[in-house]
């Protein structure tokens, strides 16, 4: 089973003030176990997943993680960055890593990374809720956050498969 080619399962939710849920799912042959480090590399995990030019681990407390991250696009031919602070928690035993901005460039930032062990695969789901700050073109940014939800999903598996082939 060449999971290179698995298509990603996505949907997209319009809420009420432009708000966006975004959700992408993919299925891995990659051990949950080893995807789970990958994700919870937070210094490392701007050397692998496109448009985040720098992740910085501020606070570990207990599950509890503070993180700075800073986003960089080119869009529509403007370079576009967002800096955000987010709180993560971490769920080891049932594979959810949970985050929502405390403090950046949007009103509203925050999703659900969740891990699924099956017989043969591991599933790996994203949600992503959104709304842009003022003066944001919504339906803009829904067609980059798209964009990003299926690149981050490939991107975290191909380093959890480069790293497991090491």
């Amino acid at each position: 089973m060449s999971s290179n080619h698995q298509p990603i399962e996505q949907t997209v939710e319009r809420m009420a003030d432009g708000v966006r849920r975004l959700a992408a799912q993919l299925l891995t042959p990659v051990s949950a176990d080893q995807i789970w480090a990958v994700l919870t590399d937070y210094d490392q995990l701007s050397t692998f997943i496109p448009n985040l030019a720098s992740s910085r681990l501020l606070l570990r407390e207990g599950n509890k993680v503070h993180l700075q991250q800073e986003g960089c696009q080119q869009f529509l031919g403007m370079k576009f960055s967002a800096s955000v602070e987010l709180e993560l928690e971490e769920f080891l035993s049932e594979g959810a890593l949970r985050f929502k901005m405390k403090k950046g460039d949007f009103r509203r930032f925050e999703g659900t990374w969740r891990l699924r062990t099956m017989p043969d695969a591991t599933a790996l789901f994203y949600e992503l809720t959104v709304q842009g700050c003022l003066g944001m073109p919504i339906g803009l940014i829904e067609q980059r956050l798209r964009d990003d939800l299926t690149t981050n999903l490939k991107a975290v598996e191909a380093e959890a498969r480069r790293r497991a082939a090491h």
